[in-house]
Order: C-alpha cells, then structure tokens, then sequence
C-alpha cells in the first residue's frame, strides 16, 4: 500500500523512455517479424539485457527461466515471449521487496541517508522531508554532513522547501553530535520523522565504517532500535559504478532500501535490476524528476509496465 500516495504512472513513463528504448523497443525489434522464437532469439534476447545494465549474471538467470518456461508453454509468439520477459523482472523486483518498518510504530523514526557526493543525496532527503511532511508527520533533518564545504548550505535550502527543520553545525564539526542533537531535539519537541544526512565521501572505506558506526551508537544512546531505517541513494545514470558504490556501502553498512535518482534522464536504469539481485536488498523509492514531488515510492509492477508499455 502506498505511504505517500503521490504516485504518477504518466510521470514515470515519460521519466523511463530512454530506458525503454534500450530494453523493451530493443527487444521488440529483435522478435518482429520472428515466425519462429528458436534458441537464436533467444540468445539475442539475452544480449540485449547484458547489453541494458542488467548484468551477465541477472540476465543469465532470466533467460534460463524464459528457457524453462517455453518448455512447458505451447505457444512461442511474440506476445507470449515478452510477457514471460515482464514477469521475470517483476518477480526478480518483487522477491527482494521487504514490506519494511511502519514508521509510526517508533517516536521518532530515525532514517539514516548513505551515499556518495553526487548521487542526490541532499535532494532526496529534501524530497523525501517533503512526502512525510505531506502526509501529516513532523519532520526534522540533522546535516550530519560536515566534511563537504556548502553540504549545509544545501541541505538547508532543500528544508526550507519541504517546510521543515534542521539541525545544522559549522563545516568540520562531529558528524555524530548533529546527529545526537537532532534526535536529542525529535525526543524532546515531538518529532514524527528525522532524516540524518552522511558524509558521502571518507579518505577510505575504515573511516566511512568508522564514522557511520560512530553515528549509530550514538542514536542508539538516545534510542536502542534507531536508526530504524537505512536508505542508500544511487544516482541512475551511473549504471555500473551504482552498483560498485552498492557494494562498497553494503560492506560498511546494514542496508534497509535503495533510493534510486536521476532516472528520467538515463538509459541506464537497467542496472536496478543487477543491485537487487546482488544485494538482495530492495528498492523503496525512485527519483524521475527536479521537482520536490518527484521522489515517488518504488513498485516492481508499475516499473516494468512503464519500460515496457508504448
């Protein structure tokens, strides 16, 4: 069931044409016209899906099912192939789709946001103050980001759009006191909500482990389940190096969600499909577009009916 219920299926069509092209369209040219679908195609059709960010491995998997599912189908036509295709990617999507934490089970709800500079961290966060600010709950956000010169600035203007508060402190300051500070402030005023931004970038993976760790325990001091929710934002153009800087995070890190950004400009929103299969983890929200009602919650069967419908 949808949280935030700013769901736009036209908007996330029109955000996905790039990576229509690349998979759905490729894949349409090559069965047109087919009399038969003989092991050729098929062939094809997994080269394709390496070829779409979806990875050797992923789309290996998924062909071996399509392979299993035509035995025991009598009907090989274009129409069927397709949907065998569809329903391969929603269930690889769906299997790894947790139901999650209700939020208004915990007092405040503590969301940590991980990330590298670049990935729309900062706007995400903004986006995502915007849709618990919509539905009735009190937000406050803690930039726990003071490495990056300007983070604050940033994060800042993103608050003030979304109407909620912050907790903010000099460039160079301990990470874990803005973020202490921020629950400490969510206790004791009523919060419903807290966001707590990253650093996005450390001199090594030691120290990214160090601090987040550092962050955690520090929350814990104040509320032993917090943080209760810990979301990865993924920039959608990058489409291998995504999936790298997935690795890398789910090393240092317990993983909740993805947060994947950008899509409406890339072809490469194929490799979503690579990090849930690797990571097991699921995707919970999407970003198609700049505007601060952009960030929309993550469903498997509407993703792939918008790569897939003309």
């Amino acid at each position: 069931m949808s949280l935030f219920k700013n769901f736009n299926f036209n908007k996330l069509k029109d955000g996905l044409t790039k990576t229509r092209n690349k998979i759905a369209n490729s894949i349409q040219e090559t069965l047109t016209g087919k009399a038969v679908i003989d092991d050729v195609t098929i062939d094809q059709l997994e080269e394709i899906l390496v070829s779409s960010d979806i990875g050797f491995d992923t789309a290996e998997k998924i062909i071996e099912n399509v392979r299993i599912s035509l035995k025991s189908e009598k009907e090989r036509s274009q129409v069927n192939i397709i949907k065998i295709v569809r329903d391969e990617l929603v269930r690889l999507l769906s299997e790894n789709k947790k139901n999650g934490i209700d939020h208004t089970k915990y007092k405040p709800f503590v969301i940590l946001i991980v990330g590298v500079n670049g990935a729309g961290k900062t706007t995400t966060i903004g986006k995502l103050a915007n849709n618990y600010k919509k539905i009735g709950c009190k937000v406050i956000v803690g930039a726990a980001d003071t490495f990056r010169a300007a983070a604050n600035e940033q994060l800042d203007i993103w608050a003030d759009r979304a109407g909620v508060d912050i907790i903010q402190r000099k460039q160079g300051s301990d990470p874990s006191s803005v973020a202490y500070d921020t629950v400490k402030k969510a206790m004791d005023e009523d919060y419903d909500i807290v966001l707590i931004d990253t650093a996005g970038r450390l001199h090594n993976k030691a120290n990214l482990m160090n601090e987040l760790n550092k962050i955690k325990r520090v929350i814990a001091k104040l509320l032993p389940d917090a943080p209760h929710q810990t979301l990865l934002v993924l920039d959608g153009n990058t489409g291998q190096n995504a999936i790298i800087q997935a690795d890398e995070f789910s090393k240092v890190t317990d993983l909740s969600g993805l947060v994947i950004t950008k899509l409406d400009g890339t072809a490469k929103g194929g490799a979503i499909f690579q990090i849930v299969g690797k990571q097991q983890v699921p995707v919970k929200y999407i970003g198609i577009g700049e505007s601060i009602d952009d960030l929309q919650e993550f469903d498997p069967e509407a993703f792939i009916s918008a790569i897939f419908e003309s």
